[in-house]
């Protein structure tokens, strides 16, 4: 408001303010105030609203006391003037200007090249060279905020938004340019730059010509140590100097910045200030003079007045100043021309040097909910005391949103607001605060508030080659740079955007300090929902987000995000197809998807990938669901079953079969097994289609799974022996990983989880390492120990070192090793035998080593080999070394027994042996344990074949003592014939053929067993004790500590022994806690069952250590303590996974519960002390309650049953269940886990056993929901009945009336199982599936679904399908009826219309749409009701035909109660745009259904255009045999007619000629055919409008085609003159095809009539069509089209502003007016901006519409027509005192007499009209007056 007040003043003439004379100084000495010369210039230049405030202001002033007044007002920016000196504090520094704060608020900046010469002439020469100058300082580096400068002021500028900016210099030689040489004088304190530097001192430049000021070291010493700026003053540095002395009269003078000397100077008489040179910053004694309500007048200098105003007083003594008080007071400012003098008497002033206080940055933009009002001053505003205490001021304008709205009674003091912190000016030492509401809710004050990826709103303001400048707030400006003004690259954006646009944009980079905003106007960017990057920290993998690309080479692209984050997509990373070319592929500015891959911020790297997800298959959607599902499905460590789908070079493609297949993964062939050469010969055995049982999942980047079948790695997992990231890393820990990669410097291991790790050169081996790959393969299984972690660069440096990694008992670890070699193997054969391969494959599996063969010999080679065939090794390679011979001499041919050594699948090869040792071995029972010679006889990769010296039996050994011994120097690999000592462990052949043992000498027989790392408490506890039990041995203890499942026992002083839970009671009852039964310290008498190792390692079985290194297991259980311990001993001695083969499946076993393990959702148990268990979730109890909350339900030590299922994964625990074993067999009742939800299908159920079920929506509950899945979440556990279990797939249902039969409970849908379950008529529930344009398709169960054909889903006609699908979106709960059931072809026929189903209509009534159903219902039931009256009527004919005549006729003349055809013509020749109210009236009538029925038909109407009128009643009738009152059927009444009753008939008839001839000559009948058109349309074919109510008439039947037609003929037959008529037949055919046509047709039709008419009025008819039918952006569209067409024309710029207001688009309506005025002639401007503005007036905003009129009217003041428009229409929408200013302004215009006379006579009317007797004497006054001077002008 304040601003058009300003550019549009109201009132009377204004005078030309003149400018205040400057008297004499001696005047201006004595009587400064009194003549007001500031004030009056002041006044003038301060905008209308102060004027008005000071009219009131004045009045209250008596007369006589005028002159008197001090009026001390406050500083304004009207005030300033060129050349007026003031102090200044520097407020903010930048690179090219200073911003400084002046008194009273104001800011103004200081210029890079307005500092002083010495400086500029340094920036020139840096210019001119083109490089930096060493000792140019930038002005950061000598300014600092804080600082009071002197300024003069250079300028001030008005820019293009009103907004005034103050230009001020701080050069000496403006600021002291009232100085000379002979003024000077020791004292003086003046403001000086540095302009060299010299040996003994610095030049300074204190900008008086001729004098030369030099400022010694010494002076300046204090004050350099006091900044702290460097060792030396810098060029161009600004200083406040004394001068110390004056030397040759002025020419020479010596200064001191000492800062005490500079502090305590203060200007005296003796240094000859005068008005002409008095600067500001001085501090004088100043004495008061006056104390007036604004403030102080003083007078200082002896002679000098000056002025204080209210907020430059002390606000320690505040108003308490009395007249001819003394005290100091620092000068402000110097007016050059009224020489008024202002002055501060605030303490930090008082000082010269010092600086102002500054206000914290937390406080800046702070709302301050209740400020005090201190002091209201009418005129500028009011100061406010802030919550903690310190002063504010508030600008009038900031005190209400509007100045109509401002209330100065709620200003007074004491009263509380609230007010937001909008500035700090130094100067004042004041807050400057806002108490707008907008300001104080405003998202955005300064740059600080806004954030990096924060969306804003702001205004176009400025378009420059480098891109945008945006607005966001007043004070906030941002840039769009030219590649973010859209998604693609804008060659002219200036056609995109206009200067006052509205845009949306994303803040790219905030930097508050620079006030740098980059902004991007991308919409993919604006709109992204993904994670804003703004720092490289938040960078994790995995992350995806969106970027944009700044650049693309042949290494790739490299993509920006927000705050300048940058990362490389790597040229393989760019897409799942190679791409040669990605420049040509990528372009500038495109914004993309990425996912981070990696990130190191430090360094501040960033690597992408633009591939999101694994490429598509060829059937997409087979495919596509499930990478959705993956991602969430599949956690790592998860173990599932899979399907091999392909083999590739580097591994297997697999489907999961617990998914159907339909999640790809991927196993890389080194993750196919621990042992490098099973993975070699598994991938070459396994063929598509083979199932692989148990196999972990490893990794799940999104992209695609990667699963393992490392045994070592899955029990790894499982045990949780693993690390899930970095920070659970500790130095010493044993890890499971494999080798990523092999370095020359090290290798490169990664544990599952995805951390990795590096194990250096010198901690790769116990041996010397020459070269690394000799030592390890990329993908072997790896034990590592953690030497140290970097937890900056996330760094974990690995030791390999068997020495290290090792439990210390190689024995147990190799023979663990091999024991799991040769089960790997057995897994191979079975593969081979069941592929069905030749009988190549088959032979290889009956082959094993010790059997004995028949062979040939084939050759025999020259190093002494021979190769062999014979009818059991057909295509096999058959071979004997030199050594294996023996002695013997052969030759090709020879028969001969040979011995099998070992069999190598990969390469079908046979090693034989034909040594008679070998061959005559003896077979006998050997023990284990027990330790014999042997003699190497073969070396395979993982192990070597030995035989016994003893009995020539072959036994298998161990090559590696340790997943990490992989190196052997020559002499320390086996050799063939080499005597080596072995111990033997399995005693069995079994499968293999051979026996397994290890190398070295025997252990102890020893019971161990492998631990978990869950007992290490345990073992921190029990120290190992060097003692000489023995098994069986009984001693007594001392109970130590009792434990859930142990007791520790203290046998002697060192020794500590362990009971287990089980160990305790013979009999133990279910829910007990044996272990509770004992006390600490209760003595106890136990029995030694076995030893418990403590270097044990987790997953390798150790089975014998030395067992006087171990921890005595004991036991007290009566039966075992008095029993035989022989029993136990061999239970005892077999390792664990012999035990575990003891329990067999559906066994229960008593098991003492150890932990509930959330992580894993498993119940860990103790069976024995060597035998754990698990129980998974769902196997823990069928009540739901209790699954919820297993932890809760289990205390740990109590006694549980227990069923066996089996052994896991690892072979280390049982699988246990306490509900025994589910077998999911159909109508049983079960418990399940939700696993996966499925919009609009159902549910995926975890069932018991591993086993997924899937349940369908329709089997959720007995009453079907809108959304049926809401309950349901992941985790969720449910009670589920099974349905069925057929083929794996097993069906579930959650109905109640299933899962509690007995409960009765209400079934509201009942299941539909089949077609027969569904009964015509019935009305059914169900959900939509899809719509497609054969109809809706509807879900009645799982496996049934119905059809809805269109006309049977709503009584509407829809022309689109996607109204359909907006309104019947997939899964939407709907009530149907059954119309037909087709049980042959399983067809089911729906309907949903409202008088089927009695429910409301499915498309609601409130879109209007056309009825098809309704109205032909209602024409039939009319035409029934006609029939019937006409068969009356016939009967009473013979009696009363004259009356009949009379009444048939008047029945067809009104036809608006019946035959209303729903489509009203309206038709004025008078206008010549007649047919823009038909498609809206056409419009409105159809789309109420409520109105008169559109599609009723009078009974004279036929379907058949050449059949008679009159017949078709009388042929109904007869049809209708049931409503006639005869029963008789028409043939038998034909027959029975008599001659009489048939001349009765023909005079019947011929009197319906007459009459129907008759109705057709009654001038008033309306149409009631397409017969009756015709003949009408023959008569005038020239009118329109009779054409356009055939084409209505056949609208209303529907019948569009005809319609259509109609229209085609009405334009071929309508004369070419008659241009208007084929106007509106083109228009009318416009409204049908927009009605009922599509886009094309439509398009199709405009074009053509764009071509046959005036193209303007055809344009103007389609939009008013398009805007009636609410098409507002096709309008919009073809607006846009019209204003590139017809630029010129007036009218269409007028139209489309209209339509934008209707719209509410005021914004566009400024923004469109611009561009009227750019394209109209100048001389249409007037009429343009005036029409704009009435139509503001009426659709948009009357303060808009207000200022254009004015602005108008102040450049063309005589319009008198615009002056009437102006009148008139504020007279309707204006109040009266505006309108009385109006007529106020006009009859003070010098315009004609006539013209004059016009305006007082309208004024005198309204006067007269709306004002009082004494408005209607003034009006006749102001006229005489007029005619007065007028004729005393004519006098003159």
């Amino acid at each position: 408001m304040a601003s058009m007040e300003e550019n549009f003043p109201r009132g009377g003439i204004q005078k030309k303010p003149t400018e205040g004379k400057t008297p004499n100084s001696k005047l201006e000495r004595d009587n400064l105030f009194d003549i007001h010369h500031e004030e009056q210039s002041q006044k003038r230049k301060r905008s209308q609203r102060d004027q008005g405030k000071q009219k009131k202001f004045k009045a209250d002033k008596t007369a006589a006391a005028k002159d008197n007044v001090v009026n001390i007002e406050p500083l304004t920016i009207e005030a300033l003037c060129e050349g007026m000196l003031l102090l200044g504090c520097i407020k903010e520094v930048s690179d090219y200007e200073l911003v400084i704060s002046l008194p009273n608020g104001l800011s103004g900046f200081v210029p890079v090249t307005q500092i002083s010469d010495a400086y500029s002439k340094m920036l020139s020469k840096q210019v001119a060279q083109g490089e930096l100058l060493e000792d140019l300082n930038t002005l950061s580096d000598m300014y600092s905020p804080g600082t009071l400068v002197r300024c003069i002021v250079t300028s001030v500028e008005k820019s293009a938004d009103g907004r005034r900016s103050i230009k001020l210099s701080i050069n000496p030689k403006k600021v002291n340019k009232g100085l000379n040489a002979s003024a000077l004088t020791s004292g003086m304190l003046l403001s000086g730059f540095v302009s060299s530097v010299e040996d003994h001192g610095y030049l300074i430049d204190i900008g008086v010509s001729g004098t030369h000021a030099f400022l010694p070291h010494q002076k300046a010493q204090n004050y350099i140590k006091a900044v702290k700026r460097g060792p030396d003053l810098k060029i161009g540095q600004n200083l406040n100097c004394v001068i110390v002395e004056v030397k040759n009269e002025g020419r020479v003078v010596r200064l001191s910045v000492d800062r005490s000397e500079v502090a305590a100077s203060l200007a005296t008489e003796r240094q000859n200030w005068t008005l002409s040179n008095l600067l500001p910053g001085l501090v004088v004694k100043a004495q008061v003079q006056k104390v007036a309500p604004l403030g102080i007048k003083v007078s200082f200098l002896s002679s000098f007045t000056g002025i204080v105003d209210f907020m430059h007083m002390d606000p320690e003594k505040s108003m308490n100043y009395s007249p001819d008080q003394v005290m100091k007071a620092c000068i402000l400012s110097i007016h050059p021309t009224s020489k008024v003098v202002r002055l501060t008497l605030r303490q930090s002033f008082l000082h010269p040097g010092g600086s102002p206080n500054q206000l914290s940055n937390d406080r800046m933009g702070a709302v301050v909910e209740d400020s005090t009002v201190k002091a209201f001053y009418k005129q500028f505003g009011a100061v406010f005391e802030l919550d903690d205490g310190t002063l504010a001021f508030a600008r009038l304008k900031h005190l209400s949103k509007t100045r109509k709205s401002f209330k100065p009674g709620a200003f007074k003091t004491g009263c509380k607001h609230k007010c937001r912190i909008i500035d700090y000016s130094l100067m004042d030492e004041m807050c400057i605060v806002s108490l707008k509401y907008q300001i104080i809710e405003a998202r955005f004050l300064q740059y600080q508030d806004i954030h990096t990826g924060d969306v804003v709103q702001g205004k176009v303001f400025a378009l420059k080659p480098i891109g945008m400048q945006v607005k966001v707030t007043d004070g906030i400006k941002g840039l769009v740079p030219s590649m973010h003004l859209a998604d693609v690259i804008l060659k002219q954006p200036e056609k995109k955007y206009n200067i006052g646009d509205e845009v949306r944009c994303r803040v790219l980079e905030c930097n508050p300090a620079g006030k740098k905003l980059i902004l991007t106007l991308k919409k993919s960017l604006v709109q992204s929902k993904l994670p804003v990057l703004f720092n490289y920290e938040d960078a994790k993998p995995g992350l995806i987000t969106h970027g944009f690309v700044v650049c693309a080479r042949e290494f790739g692209c490299i993509v920006k995000f927000y705050n300048d984050v940058k990362g490389l997509v790597p040229k393989n990373e760019l897409s799942s197809e190679p791409i040669s070319c990605p420049d040509k592929v990528f372009h500038e500015g495109q914004v993309v998807k990425v996912m981070v891959l990696k990130c190191e911020p430090h360094q501040e790297r960033l690597l992408l990938s633009f591939r999101l997800s694994s490429k598509p298959a060829p059937e997409d959607k087979k495919e596509c669901t499930p990478k959705k599902k993956q991602e969430v499905k599949y956690q790592i460590g998860e173990v599932v079953d899979v399907k091999v789908l392909k083999k590739k070079d580097n591994g297997l493609e697999v489907s999961v079969l617990e998914d159907e297949g339909n999640v790809i993964a991927s196993i890389p062939t080194v993750h196919l097994s621990d042992f490098v050469a099973n993975c070699k010969l598994l991938w070459h055995c396994l063929q598509e289609g083979d199932v692989l049982p148990r196999v972990m999942c490893l990794s799940d980047k999104g992209e695609h799974i990667i699963l393992s079948r490392k045994s070592a790695v899955i029990s790894a997992v499982q045990e949780e022996q693993v690390v899930r990231n970095f920070s659970e890393i500790q130095p010493g820990m044993l890890l499971t990983g494999y080798v990523r990669n092999v370095m020359p410097f090290g290798v490169f291991v990664e544990f599952p989880f995805g951390v990795t790790g590096l194990a250096p050169k010198v901690s790769m081996s116990d041996k010397f390492v020459t070269d690394t790959k000799d030592h390890f393969v990329v993908g072997q299984t790896v034990i590592a120990k953690v030497m140290s972690i970097d937890e900056e660069k996330q760094r974990v440096l690995l030791n390999l070192k068997v020495s290290e990694c090792s439990s210390g008992d190689s024995a147990a670890e190799s023979f663990a090793l091999l024991n799991q070699y040769f089960k790997e193997v057995k897994e191979i054969r079975n593969l081979l035998r069941r592929t069905g391969e030749p009988s190549r494959a088959q032979g290889l599996c009956e082959l094993v080593p010790g059997k004995e063969l028949q062979l040939v010999v084939q050759d025999v080679k020259e190093d002494g080999s021979a190769l062999f065939s014979g009818s059991c090794v057909t295509g096999l390679t058959v071979t004997a070394t030199r050594y294996h011979l023996g002695d013997k001499n052969i030759v090709p041919g020879d028969k001969t027994k040979a011995l099998v050594l070992h069999v190598d699948a990969l390469t079908s090869k046979v090693y034989v042996s034909l040594r008679e040792e070998l061959l005559k071995r003896r077979a006998k029972q050997l023990t284990e344990n027990s330790q014999h010679p042997a003699i190497v006889q073969h070396i395979a990769e993982e192990f070597a074949i030995v035989s016994f010296l003893e009995t020539g039996q072959l036994a298998a050994i161990p090559i590696a003592s340790h997943f990490n011994d992989t190196f052997r120097f020559d002499s320390e690999k086996l050799k063939v014939g080499q005597t080596i000592s072995a111990t033997l462990k399995l005693v069995k052949v079994n499968d293999h053929g051979v026996l397994l043992a290890v190398q070295g000498p025997a252990k102890k027989n020893v019971f161990i067993r492998v631990r978990n790392e869950s007992e290490t408490a345990l073992e921190e506890m029990l120290a190992a004790v060097k003692h000489s039990l023995s098994l069986g041995d009984v001693v007594t203890g001392t109970v130590k500590s009792v434990k859930p499942t142990h007791v520790t026992v203290a046998i002697d002083d060192k020794l500590t022994g362990s009971i287990h839970a089980s160990r305790i009671l013979d009999e133990v009852p279910i829910g007990s806690f044996p272990t509770y039964t004992l006390k600490a310290g209760q003595k106890v008498t136990a029995r030694v069952i076995g030893g418990r190792d403590v270097n044990t390692h987790r997953y390798l079985p150790i089975t014998h250590p030395h067992f006087t290194r171990s921890i005595p297991e004991l036991s007290i259980r009566p039966s075992e303590i008095e029993g035989k311990v022989t029993a136990m001993l061999n239970l005892k001695e077999d390792s664990t996974l012999k035990t575990l083969g003891l329990y067999s499946v559906g066994q229960t076993v008593t098991c003492f519960v150890k932990k509930y393990n959330i992580l894993k959702n498993w119940l860990e148990v103790e069976v024995t002390p060597d035998i754990r268990g698990r129980v998974p979730h769902l196997l823990l109890s069928l009540n739901t309650k209790v699954l919820k909350h297993p932890e809760k339900s289990f205390k740990n030590g109590q006694a549980i049953s227990a069923t066996v299922t089996g052994t896991d994964v690892t072979e280390t625990n049982l699988c246990l269940s306490l509900t025994g074993i589910q077998s999911l067999e159909q109508d049983t009742i079960t418990v399940g886990m939700v696993t996966k939800v499925t919009p609009h299908i159902g549910l995926t159920v975890a069932l018991p056993g591993g086993k997924t079920g899937k349940v369908s929506i329709f089997h959720l509950n007995d009453t079907y929901t809108e959304n049926p899945l809401g309950d349901f979440k992941v985790g969720k556990i449910v009670r589920c009945y099974i349905l069925s279990n057929e083929n794996g797939k097993i069906q579930l249902s959650l109905r109640q009336s299933r899962l509690n039969p007995k409960s009765n409970s209400k079934v509201g849908d009942i299941e539909i199982t089949c077609i027969k379950d569904v009964k015509k008529g019935q009305l059914v529930r169900g959900y939509v599936k899809s719509i497609t344009p054969s109809g809706v398709f509807f879900g009645l169960s799982t496996s049934l679904l119905g059809r809805i054909l269109f006309q049977n889903v709503s009584p509407y006609f829809v022309q689109k399908q996607s109204l359909y699908e907006k309104h019947l979106p997939e899964g939407k709960l709907l009530t149907a009826k059954v119309l037909g059931v087709n049980g042959k072809e399983k067809h089911i026929e729906l309907s949903l219309l409202p008088e089927d189903t009695g429910m409301p209509s499915v498309l609601p009534e409130s879109l209007g749409l056309p009825r098809y159903d309704a109205e032909e219902e209602k024409r039939e039931a009319d035409d029934r009701k006609k029939r019937e009256e006409l068969k009356l009527k016939t009967k009473r004919r013979r009696g009363n035909s004259e009356s009949e005549q009379e009444v048939k006729p008047k029945k067809k003349i009104c036809p608006a109660d019946e035959n209303d055809s729903g489509i009203e013509v309206y038709y004025r020749e008078e206008e010549d745009d007649d047919q823009q109210e038909e498609a809206a009236k056409k419009k409105s009538k159809i789309r109420k259904p409520g109105e008169a029925p559109r599609l009723q038909v009078s009974v004279g109407f036929t379907w058949d255009e050449d059949m008679n009128a009159m017949d078709i009643p009388v042929l109904n009738q007869k049809e209708e045999s049931s409503e006639s009152e005869e029963e008789e059927d028409p043939q038998s009444k034909l027959k029975k007619q008599t001659k009489k009753e048939k001349e009765l008939e023909k005079q019947k008839k011929e009197k319906e000629l007459c009459k129907l001839e008759a109705a057709l000559m009654d001038p008033s009948r309306q149409p009631q055919s397409a017969d009756d058109f015709d003949r009408l349309v023959l008569s005038s074919p020239n009118s329109s409008i009779l054409w356009l109510q055939y084409m209505a008439f056949h609208l209303q039947a529907t019948e569009i085609e005809k319609a259509r037609a109609v229209a085609e003929r009405a334009l071929k037959t309508i004369c070419f003159r008659e241009e208007q008529e084929k106007l509106n037949v083109w228009v009318a055919l416009l409204n049908l095809e927009n009605m009922y046509g599509t886009e094309e047709t439509l398009m199709k039709v405009f074009e053509r009539a764009v071509q046959y008419n005036e193209p303007l009025k055809v344009f103007q008819h389609l939009c008013d069509i398009y805007a009636n039918s609410e098409k507002y952006k096709q309008a919009e569209e073809l607006y846009h089209t019209m204003l590139k067409r017809f630029r010129q024309e007036k009218s269409v710029w007028l139209k489309y502003a209209s339509f934008l207001l209707k719209q509410g688009q005021t914004e566009a309506t400024h923004r469109l007016l611009e561009r009227a005025l750019k394209a109209l002639p100048t001389k249409e401007h007037v009429d343009v901006i005036s029409r704009f503005a009435q139509l503001e007036f009426r659709f948009g905003d009357p303060e808009h519409a207000k200022a254009l009129f004015e602005s108008t009217l102040n450049s063309y003041p005589k319009r008198t027509d615009i002056w009437s428009i102006y009148m008139d229409i504020m007279i309707k929408y204006g109040s009266q005192k505006e309108v009385r200013d109006i007529f106020e302004r006009v009859i003070h215009l010098s315009l004609a007499p006539k013209k004059m006379k016009f305006f007082f006579k309208r004024y005198l009317d309204y006067e007269k009209k709306f004002g009082t007797t004494e408005s209607v004497l003034s009006v006749k006054r102001a006229a005489l007056e007029y005619v007065e001077t007028k004729s005393s002008l004519a006098d003159t």
